[in-house]
């Protein structure tokens, strides 16, 4: 019995082997292009060939009518030694990334990390595999048994959550290729209020949670789906993904990085998980630098000295300025709105998760079996002309209609339960944040905030300590 877990590792490794090399989103997509629908847990039947001189095991039909097969939008299946490249690289930048913010402190550094992210994991790997769309796998497996999540998938997932616990967000500061093509165009940097931009995150929660929604029902890969960048990156796509994406780096031209701030679900986990990360971006430089200790500065090693030079250097608006004290008066306000809120949050939760149960028939649509019974009925009862290619497929497979209208059914109570969670998923945040407000953090220094900093380090530069640093000078010579 003792040796059942080394045979689950084993096991466990032979079905990653067997998975298919790139995200499995990627078939699903060219289904989804092609008009054709593709069942979750089937995606891994359809990336098993190494290449295009692999053996095919089904080859395609000869057409006598001239027909020529069309070209793939999506990458191709890589070999496992690239897949396993492809991972290591990964690791490699995140470790470089976690070096040249926390020990190197560089900012043209972390740039020039950023635009190899770009180069390689954006357009030589053509957005895939996606550490952002990794999300929808792993939900996937966890709620389809027949689906096993691809180990370099898996890799893409943990990695950066991993370093992020450690080393605080480095893989969104020079490791993430989304980021990276936002920060490239970033030229005039127009500050969002914070009030607004708190709101804006808002949104960033409701896709997260729709995505897993999606994905656990076996509906849609909607991160992948609706990536905006996706279409640059493979040089291709269709019209709708292409100006969205134009419009996002339109945007990104005065907005630092609005993707990543406002509507990226991945962030949201690293946010929470940059909060508790054992080290974490200093505006001045750390008391564990003994270059800033030999300088002497007035204030000790890692105490700002309110030179305010790096208020306005952060483009996404991470920097938190130091607090006054609380009157009397506006403690007392705070504590009654606070105990307010606190008690209003289970019902804020609740009436959200009932409004979002009652969504169960529109949200249900991206579900393919419900769209083909609905078709179905429609045809049946003459509200609907012609057919469709769905249609004609199921009719020709002599599946009872009943059986489709069941099927459809079941997955509709499936998006009641989940509608239930996925509203009171929001209904929490939206609480939570609204308490957020009512509670006041004390701070005797301009700081970065540990889940908003993206580790960028453009407030490196600002800092008059950190250049102290750099060229080791003591406090006569910075005084003068």
């Amino acid at each position: 019995m003792r040796r059942c877990p080394y045979i689950i590792v084993c096991v466990t490794v032979l079905l990653g082997l067997v998975s298919p090399a790139t995200c499995p989103a990627t078939a699903r997509r060219s289904a989804e292009t092609s008009g054709q629908g593709v069942a979750p847990g089937t995606e891994p039947a359809l990336s098993l060939s190494k290449g295009p001189g692999a053996n095919k095991r089904f080859p395609p039909p000869e057409f006598e009518s001239g027909y020529v097969q069309p070209s793939p939008t999506t990458p191709a299946p890589r070999q496992d030694i690239y897949q396993y490249i492809d991972a290591l690289v990964l690791l490699a930048a995140l470790g470089i990334s976690a070096y040249l913010v926390l020990k190197r402190r560089s900012r043209s550094a972390i740039f020039a990390l950023a635009v190899f992210s770009l180069l390689y994991f954006g357009f030589a790997r053509m957005g895939c595999v996606c550490s952002v769309g990794a999300i929808q796998n792993i939900v996937l497996s966890i709620f389809d048994r027949s689906y096993a999540v691809p180990i370099v998938v898996l890799a893409f997932f943990l990695l950066p959550l991993i370093f992020t616990l450690f080393f605080g967000r480095v893989f969104c500061a020079g490791v993430c290729p989304l980021g990276a093509i936002q920060d490239v165009v970033l030229v005039r940097p127009v500050r969002v209020p914070n009030w607004l931009e708190g709101a804006l995150r808002l949104f960033a929660y409701v896709y997260l949670g729709a995505a897993i929604l999606f994905a656990a029902t076996g509906s849609a890969f909607i991160i992948c789906r609706y990536d905006p960048f996706v279409s640059f990156f493979r040089l291709s796509g269709n019209w709708n993904i292409l100006t969205l994406g134009g419009s996002v780096l339109l945007v990104s031209v005065f907005v630092g990085r609005p993707y990543c701030r406002f509507v990226c679900p991945y962030g949201v986990i690293l946010r929470q998980l940059s909060r508790i990360s054992r080290w974490n971006v200093t505006i001045a430089p750390g008391r564990q630098d003994p270059a800033i200790v030999m300088t002497g500065l007035t204030g000790g090693p890692d105490e700002c000295i309110q030179c305010r030079l790096c208020e306005d250097s952060c483009p996404f608006g991470a920097i938190r300025e130091p607090t006054a004290d609380w009157t009397g008066r506006d403690y007392s306000i705070g504590k009654k709105r606070l105990t307010l809120l606190m008690v209003l949050l289970p019902v804020l939760a609740l009436s959200v998760g009932w409004a979002g149960s009652r969504l169960k028939n529109v949200a249900a649509r991206m579900h393919a079996t419900v769209r083909l019974a609905e078709r179905v009925y429609l045809e049946d009862a003459g509200k609907a002309e012609g057919t469709t290619n769905a249609s004609l497929a199921f009719r020709a497979t002599g599946k009872p209609t009943e059986q489709l209208y069941a099927e459809a059914s079941n997955i509709r109570a499936k998006f009641t339960l989940g509608g239930w969670f996925f509203g009171g998923f929001v209904g929490l945040i939206a609480g939570l944040k609204l308490i957020g407000l009512s509670r006041r953090v004390g701070r005797t220094d301009y700081e970065a905030d540990r889940a908003s900093c993206l580790a960028c380090g453009r407030c490196f530069e600002y800092c008059p300590k950190e250049h102290a640093r750099r060229k080791g000078i003591g406090a006569t010579d910075f005084a003068d």
